[in-house]
């Protein structure tokens, strides 16, 4: 049976010095294991405020709606338990954590994620396969999370924790934001051959349609205002390519 995320009648606010802001206002999305669904639109529509209601972020209140994996209710559910039900976050802006190594972070995050921790070993030999895959050098594993990473060097320790993760369904918000050419086709084959090896569901958000040259999207979904405005395949991201959000923008 395949896995599925479910976002139901998904309303989100954020408290600002005004009180409650409105971000979220009804949004509907079904995501399948092995499918890649591109969210596209302009700044400020809310897609970012998607990501972070998804992985549980504490400062985006849902207050109605549901978000279900195979069932599941995890509208209630903090961060870490969503990222054991099975959710991953690649964030727009990966944060520095000074004193924690990368090696030391990804292994108790593998464990807490699977109850256990991985064979040392094994594990190592895991981490120095997807570091080189992603063509970083060793020594970012000695490093501390992200402290002196350059912006592609973030998005690839994102990915880096993807890899070895193994989450079933993935959010990644602009990821490819900041990254070269080359930093943009490495990050992508990193999504490929996770999608490749565990049947990874994919959000992707994204403003560009350059990422979805290498990650194929399934399908697009354009946001404006906070909710779903138009639906497609990927024919629909080449017309907001040679359109822009205009349309939209004069109709919400």
């Amino acid at each position: 049976m395949t896995s599925v995320l479910e976002i139901k009648d998904l309303h989100v606010s954020v408290e600002t010095e005004k009180g409650p802001k409105p971000i979220l206002k009804g949004v509907n999305l079904t995501i399948r294991k092995g499918e890649t669904h591109a969210i596209m639109g302009p700044n400020g529509s809310g897609k970012s405020t998607l990501a972070y209601a998804v992985a549980g972020h504490p400062r985006y209140e849902i207050t109605s709606g549901q978000i279900l994996l195979d069932g599941e209710d995890l509208t209630e559910l903090g961060a870490d338990e969503r990222a054991q039900a099975g959710l991953f976050l690649a964030m727009q802006y990966p944060v520095e954590i000074p004193g924690v190594t990368n090696a030391n972070f990804l292994r108790t995050a593998k464990t807490a994620i699977d109850g256990e921790a991985p064979a040392i070993r094994t594990w190592m030999g895991a981490v120095r396969d997807a570091m080189k895959n992603l063509r970083m050098d060793e020594s970012f594993a000695a490093r501390n999370v992200n402290e002196g990473f350059s912006g592609g060097e973030k998005k690839r320790n994102e990915i880096l924790q993807l890899e070895l993760l193994k989450p079933q369904f993935a959010v990644l918000d602009e990821t490819d934001s900041g990254l070269d050419v080359d930093a943009l086709k490495v990050v992508s084959e990193g999504v490929n051959r996770a999608k490749e090896n565990t049947g990874l569901g994919v959000l992707l958000i994204t403003h560009y349609t350059r990422i979805l040259r290498y990650i194929k999207p399934d399908f697009v979904h354009v946001f404006v205002d906070g909710k779903i405005a138009e639906e497609g395949g990927p024919e629909l991201a080449e017309r907001l390519e040679n359109e822009g959000y205009d349309r939209f923008l004069v109709e919400a």
